[in-house]
């Protein structure tokens, strides 16, 4: 709708003297229908000394233009309606829809961002919780990558760590270990601690080798962390997620930048030693969402916790030179990227931006690896490939895998991007399928409506008349193709994927208005079927793309 309110802004800086560039960020799209465009007067107020109401009367009185069916004055706003000829040729012939024309529209290329996003611990297969990471990230890579800017996707591979070295121990004696075993032996030697706790100094036994450079030991943690994090990202490519670069935690270590960044740590009065040896960050003054915030980074022997060594990644990913940098971290990392980011600012340096996300729950309640009630991701999508495929079944009659998986994968990503981050997600199988609600199946299900009517049309509709198109159907489905630039720009403003499946759910039942209420093939008026033709060719493109923004592809036949 940009469209429109540079329009609008000008009509008003011609009236009233008011400078466009500063009315077009006051203007609003009512959420209620009663108009197409509203101006607020109340910020205007100050600088006019006017009241609100009177702000507005003025002004609507002083406008005037043909292209307008009505204006109003009311209640300190002014309304806006276009005829509907004319919002139908203005926005259908200007409208923004493809990556090249927005992100030169929006001044953004060769910006670049850097994205972490996953990190799961390389010690057995993601479950459909963890997945929530990246999806969320994907999405916003696509987002970014859409408006022109370069990303770097990063990966941050946490292969030191007890959790590592209880596999490395677990799995000393064998010779072959298959990803899909691990999650086995981690439950399993998670089992044995509780029944034998003296195992534990063998582990840090392991830990405190790795650490000090053991070659064999070394050699010994690679070897699981490879099997994992080869395990891990070939499920991901499944469903079309990749990264750029792999950043491993024991580099910070092995190359001594741990004792580099602790060096500059000590410059500040804020670090302190413990009684027992251990050094802490005193964190008070921060705003950090506890009472008494102390961040530890050393143990007493002085060696590295994963505290530190986290803080020399971000500061590598915070100088990389990077436009942007961006984090996906989980709601209950919250008051420890708190203090994460005060130690940065405290190093003089910018902690990244962080997008935090809730859970995904079972109905039994959150998700545990370590106690093994998990749904595993690689499981999840192999049930929703055969629910795909058992819906196809019943709607064609007959079976057709790879279709099935792009719809049972596109189900599992809508199902949980369309809900904000900050909120949990309670997956439901009925609601993802559902080819009548809000679903990517329903996206996809109009898509492939709107290719078959194109398949058959047997005239050319490159060169339409807009104007014909003013039933209000048609003009409700034009102002929402309309919406597209804006909405990808607010999910790059608010970086929130779920901002995008609230317009595509919007925008396929505005489609399925118009169809339902208007015939496009077989109509007497000729020069109406080609506009019609045209304006959902423009609908199947704002789709198309929207759903490629959350990672989901579409059909042409379902």
């Amino acid at each position: 709708m940009s469209i429109l309110f540079d329009y609008v802004a000008k009509m008003i800086e011609n009236a009233g003297g008011l400078e466009a560039s500063k009315i077009v960020s006051m203007l609003e799209e009512p959420n209620n229908g009663f108009a197409d465009v509203a101006l607020p007067c109340f910020r205007l107020a100050k600088e006019l000394k006017k009241a609100p109401a009177m702000i507005a009367g003025e002004l609507a009185e002083k406008i005037s233009d043909p292209s307008l069916k009505s204006i109003e004055a009311v209640n300190g706003y002014i309304n806006f309606t276009f005829e509907p000829a004319f919002l139908a040729c203005t926005l259908l012939d200007n409208v923004r829809l493809d990556s090249e024309t927005i992100a030169a529209a929006n001044g953004m290329r060769d910006k670049t961002v850097l994205i972490e996003h996953t990190s799961i611990n390389p010690n057995a297969s993601p479950h459909i919780g963890r997945a929530r990471n990246s999806l969320i990230g994907d999405s916003l890579v696509r987002v970014f990558r859409f408006l022109g800017w370069k990303t770097d996707v990063h990966y941050f591979v946490n292969d030191v760590g007890k959790q590592i070295a209880m596999l490395v121990y677990a799995t000393r004696d064998r010779e072959n270990i298959e990803f899909s075993d691990l999650l086995k032996i981690y439950i399993d030697i998670n089992d044995k601690l509780k029944d034998y706790p003296e195992i534990e100094d063998e582990i840090f036994a392991l830990l405190n080798r790795f650490e000090n450079g053991d070659e064999a030991t070394i050699a010994a943690f690679r070897r699981i962390v490879d099997i994992c994090i080869k395990g891990q990202t070939a499920i991901f490519a499944q469903l079309g997620i990749f990264w750029d670069k792999f950043d491993y935690e024991s580099r910070y270590i092995h190359e001594h930048i741990t004792d580099k960044v602790l060096t500059e740590l000590k410059k500040s009065p804020k670090l302190f030693e413990a009684e027992d040896g251990r050094l802490v960050l005193d964190q008070h003054g921060e705003e950090i969402g506890i009472q008494d915030p102390m961040l530890v980074v050393t143990r007493s022997d002085k060696t590295s916790l994963y505290a530190l060594r986290d803080i020399c990644y971000t500061l590598d990913k915070a100088n990389s030179g990077a436009d942007r940098d961006l984090l996906v971290l989980g709601e209950d990392q919250k008051v420890y990227f708190q203090q994460i980011a005060a130690a940065i600012t405290l190093l003089g340096s910018t902690p990244p931006e962080v997008v935090h996300y809730s859970f995904v729950l079972l109905p039994e309640g959150k998700m545990s690896t370590r106690a093994g009630n998990v749904v595993l991701l690689e499981d999840f999508m192999r049930e929703a490939t055969l629910k795909a495929d058992t819906a196809l079944i019943e709607r064609r009659g007959a079976s057709d895998p790879e279709k099935a998986k792009i719809v049972g994968f596109g189900a599992i990503k809508y199902s949980i991007l369309r809900c904000g981050p900050e909120k949990n997600v309670l997956f439901d199988w009925d609601t993802a399928l559902n080819f009548n609600g809000d679903s990517s199946v329903y996206a996809q299900y109009n898509y492939a409506r709107i290719q078959s009517v194109l398949e058959k049309a047997d005239i050319d509709y490159s060169s339409p008349d807009y104007s014909l198109l003013v039933t209000p159907e048609e003009v409700a489905l034009i102002k929402e193709i309309a919406r597209f630039e804006s909405v990808v720009l607010s999910v790059y403003k608010h970086l929130n994927p779920s901002i995008l499946c609230n317009y595509v759910f919007n925008l396929t039942t505005k489609f399925s208005q118009f169809y339902t209420n208007h015939k496009i093939l077989g109509i007497e008026n000729r020069d109406l079927m080609a506009a019609r033709l045209a304006l959902i060719y423009k609908t199947a493109i704002a789709i198309k793309n929207a759903l490629y923004l959350l990672g989901i592809d579409t059909v042409n036949q379902l």
